[in-house]
């Protein structure tokens, strides 16, 4: 009784005034009605061009009351679990148990294998790296080092070039002098 007074009211609250006044004079259900269910019956209202109107209606609550509520169906009788059975079923869910934290473990062994593989590559990377930037670094400094000996080695060459002009301009200046005098 709670329940079907709880539905009206909350059919109530939903519906507008003007329905609810039209479903208090007419309780018996229309000819033109497009949809009823229990003590709720939608009517269909003129077309619109801006769509279609619908009118709710219910019906009588003492209609309603007369006919029996209908029973919920009984729940099927409870199987009697054996000790048996449920020892299976613990050994089951044991080995499930177990079986799930096996592949748990074993992707966990899997990712670190996996980590230590990207460690090793990378130091393996690094290290080529390294040897590579230090065998360029000491061809720059065998380079530079040809290029500081080639350069004073060409610049000892103009001294003696100059020490050479020199003396032979020294030695024209005195053969000039011994001549003119």
């Amino acid at each position: 009784m709670t329940s079907i007074v709880s539905a009206y009211t909350d059919k109530i609250k939903e519906m507008s005034m003007l329905s609810l006044l039209c479903s208090c004079f007419y309780t018996q259900p229309h000819p033109n009605s497009l949809y009823q269910y229990g003590d709720l019956e939608v009517k269909g209202l003129n077309k619109r061009e801006s769509g279609q109107s619908f009118e709710l209606i219910l019906k009588d609550p003492n209609q309603f009351r007369d006919k029996a509520q209908p029973q919920p169906l009984p729940s099927p009788p409870k199987k009697e679990v054996s000790l048996e059975e449920l020892q299976k079923r613990l050994e089951a869910a044991e080995e499930r148990r177990k079986s799930q934290e096996a592949l748990v473990l074993k992707q966990l062994a899997e990712k670190r294998e996996h980590e230590q593989e990207v460690l090793h590559k990378l130091r393996e990377e690094n290290n080529n790296f390294s040897r590579k930037t230090e065998e360029k670094l000491m061809q720059k400094m065998e380079v530079n080092k040809e290029n500081r000996e080639a350069h004073l080695k060409a610049l000892k060459q103009r001294l003696h070039m100059k020490e050479v002009h020199a003396a032979e301009v020294r030695r024209n200046k005195e053969l000039m002098a011994d001549l003119s005098g």
